[in-house]
């Protein structure tokens, strides 16, 4: 497998130019975005791009919807249970083809709960790092990456039916988006 300027190594998640979204439907009509503020991790590019890996870690605190009365009952029990358990955390194995996408097969726990996540995977590219002194001295990665999950089997349950009787309030889908830039550590 070709991929321009692939590099291999030890990588930094760099949260000022990555983002952790997320999408749900909300009353049947619409969806709400969110993102997370705060998170780190690390990917590994092996020699061989399918044995890549990544390991990840959210602060559900830092979640921004947008809306401050929202952010804080999702932070409550009815949902995230942040005092409970205040981190989400992805590890996942290898990188592997699906027709002409790369799949990354891994495993994410969300308040306790552990469940397989695949996630899609784009290669955005590998170039220079012009953050440091001598930018040749340096590379920096990007990807995108999406899945889904459904809440409830991570114990995020919570929803009220839509008045007179048409369906929930909250969809049980969440849509995962991820930009990830990253520094090279080794």
């Amino acid at each position: 497998m070709e991929i321009p300027g692939y590099v291999a190594g030890t990588w930094t998640i760099d949260p000022v130019h990555s983002e952790v979204g997320f999408v749900v439907r909300h009353l049947l009509i619409s969806k709400v975005r969110g993102r997370f503020l705060a998170f780190e991790g690390q990917i590994v590019t092996g020699a061989d791009p399918l044995e890549s890996s990544v390991t990840a870690k959210v602060d559900l605190t830092s979640i921004d919807t947008g809306h401050t009365q929202r952010d804080d009952h999702l932070r409550s029990a009815d949902f995230l249970e942040i005092e409970k358990y205040p981190t989400l955390t992805y590890h996942s194995g290898a990188l592997r083809r699906e027709g002409e996408e790369f799949v990354l097969d891994g495993e994410l726990t969300l308040k306790g709960v552990t469940r397989p996540v695949p996630l899609k995977v784009e290669i955005n590219g590998f170039g220079p790092d012009p953050y440091l002194p001598d930018p040749t001295s340096g590379s920096r990665v990007g990807f995108s990456a999406r899945g889904e999950i459904d809440r409830t089997d991570f114990g995020v349950s919570f929803n009220n039916p839509i008045p007179g009787g048409e369906g929930l309030v909250l969809g049980e889908k969440v849509q995962i988006f991820l930009e990830i830039q990253a520094a090279l550590v080794v």
